[in-house]
């Protein structure tokens, strides 16, 4: 694993490595740009725009600062970013919560498509299903058949109510007709330390964060929630491998900016993206992080985005979660 202050001396590096000059286009004058995570210090999602925040700056001719506004299951800091400036200084870093909240909350005050102006989605980060040694299953057909044999289901956790982990793992539910109870933890650390204590024997957790666990024997892997196996866990296979037919989930990290960002604005700052994402430096670190560079066009996040609040309306409203 390569440590957050490593990950941001890397980062740091990047900058000086010498991008084309076409690409160091102006933004508001050389001004500051805001680069607002609405996730903590740490996070997966915050570690990805410190990676890309010094090569992105250095493509727009700009110093691109990270700002973290956390709270609310990321509500708060995303509520600064559809406020921000419609001139390119204001951008955000999301992950998939952002279309996961409107299906678990009452109410949130912006609309999560009209309020944003999509520019990439950056990458995607693959979860990995686990329980506790001390659970004696290694696969999902022994997982089902023992969680059916719990008098109260199989409890599992996650990162918090409405979280991508949560969210996964309502899907497998769901999906594989498994008796499941809910556990929220404030986080993945909290909620890693006790699956590793057996205080809760089952999770999804991301699986460059589970697989240092997996790989001492502290926590045993049962599958991988994407499509494909993982390069990080190649041995584990993935859900729809193990009979849980159309169960493919993985989270995403996204660059948006606030409604209203003009075409050219919009342009540059995803060819900047571009430029940063396409670095082989940037690529090896989010490769080691288990991460899946994508770098859509605004017109495609547009689409996934879209695609993703209707299913996970769809997935909420079956599960029966919400939250003031």
């Amino acid at each position: 694993m390569v440590t957050v202050g490593r990950r941001l001396a890397l980062a740091g590096g990047l900058a000086t490595l010498g991008l084309p000059q076409a690409t160091r286009a102006q933004l508001g004058g050389g001004k500051i740009v805001r680069m607002i995570v609405p996730l903590s210090v740490g996070s997966g999602v915050d570690i990805v725009a410190r990676i890309l925040s010094e090569p992105l700056g250095a493509a727009l001719g700009a110093s691109v600062v990270v700002e973290n506004l956390p709270g609310a299951g990321s509500i708060t800091g995303t509520a600064q970013i559809v406020r921000g400036p419609k001139d390119g200084t204001t951008l955000g870093m999301i992950s998939s919560n952002h279309v996961i909240n409107p299906s678990v909350y009452k109410s949130i005050p912006y609309d999560a498509l009209a309020d944003i102006t999509p520019i990439s989605v950056v990458c995607t980060a693959g979860l990995v299903l686990v329980v506790n040694p001390s659970v004696p299953v290694t696969n999902v057909e022994q997982l089902v058949a023992y969680a059916r044999t719990q008098p109260e289901g199989m409890f599992y956790g996650s990162a918090g109510n409405g979280s991508v982990l949560h969210l996964a793992a309502e899907l497998f539910r769901t999906l594989g007709k498994v008796p499941m109870k809910h556990v929220p933890y404030r986080g993945t650390g909290p909620l890693l330390n006790d699956l590793v204590g057996g205080q809760v024997p089952m999770a999804f957790i991301a699986i460059s964060v589970a697989a240092p666990q997996i790989a001492s024997g502290k926590l045993r892997a049962i599958a991988v929630s994407t499509a494909e196996r993982s390069p990080l866990l190649p041995e584990v296979p993935t859900l729809a491998e193990q009979g849980i037919t159309g169960f493919a989930y993985d989270a995403w990290v996204a660059l948006i900016g606030p409604a209203g960002l003009p075409s050219d604005v919009v342009t540059r700052v995803y060819d900047a993206t571009m430029v940063a994402l396409n670095r082989p430096d940037v690529q090896e670190v989010l490769r080691k992080q288990g991460l899946t560079k994508v770098g859509n066009s605004p017109q495609q996040a547009a689409q996934l985005f879209a695609a993703d609040l209707a299913r996970h309306t769809k997935l909420a409203k079956e599960a029966g979660l919400t939250l003031e």
